[in-house]
């Protein structure tokens, strides 16, 4: 497995620390139960979990054993708490920009986003100043000694701007996803209910309007 390789409770719990070392810090390192609350909060998240303890307990120590994560002790609690040592730590070789970080953290906790949607939601983060400072963050990510660290998705139909996927998972599953969103970017959408009673309505009057010709004609009018 690769040092960076995770799956997805795994980014989402590191997620959580990266996002809670900024937003919170007063609150950081987290408790477990703390990390398992953060992991499935309903708002900012995409998809919704619902990890359980064991499930997040797990992933905590799949991390630590890879370095990723350490257990802090303190003799005042008897609740060990955790932070991540993902990156811009000296046990860390990832060391990214306050800008980059934010997208990362984002890209964990909300999977594939748009530079636009990143900027509007990077604000407890990181302060872009343009979409165009996402975008130079977002290269600099590609071209990265042992990256690339994002993707870029094909556009979808309509849409003014290509979504980014953060790249630190398992190759295959990596590109089965890549795969699964290029299919549903570049499937037709299947026509809605109104949509397809108006078409039937469309041709039943212009069958009506054909037969009353038709009628007419016999009649000689």
């Amino acid at each position: 497995m690769s040092y960076h390789e995770l799956n997805p409770i795994e980014m989402r719990v590191i997620g959580c620390l990266m996002e809670k070392e900024v937003t919170t810090p007063d609150q950081y390192p987290l408790s477990l139960n703390a990390l398992v609350n953060a992991c499935n909060q309903k708002s900012n998240r995409e998809p919704v979990m619902m990890c359980s303890e064991l499930e997040v307990q797990d992933a905590l120590d799949t991390l630590a054993a890879r370095s990723l994560v350490t257990e802090i002790s303190s003799f005042n609690s008897r609740v060990n708490k955790y932070q991540h040592r993902f990156c811009n730590t000296e046990f860390s070789d990832l060391q990214f920009s306050s800008g980059q970080t934010a997208i990362v953290c984002l890209l964990f906790l909300r999977g594939p986003q748009t530079p636009g949607e990143l900027r509007s939601r990077s604000g407890r983060l990181h302060a872009f100043a343009s979409r165009e400072e996402v975008e130079e963050a977002l290269s600099a990510l590609q071209a990265m000694t042992g990256g690339p660290f994002v993707q870029q998705l094909p556009r979808e139909a309509g849409k003014r701007e290509s979504r980014y996927l953060a790249c630190f998972m398992d190759a295959q599953e990596q590109a089965d996803m890549v795969a699964n969103l290029s299919t549903v970017v570049n499937t037709p959408a299947a026509p809605s209910n109104v949509e397809s009673r108006v078409a039937e309505l469309e041709r039943q009057v212009e069958k009506l309007t054909q037969r009353i010709s038709e009628l007419e004609e016999e009649r000689g009018l």
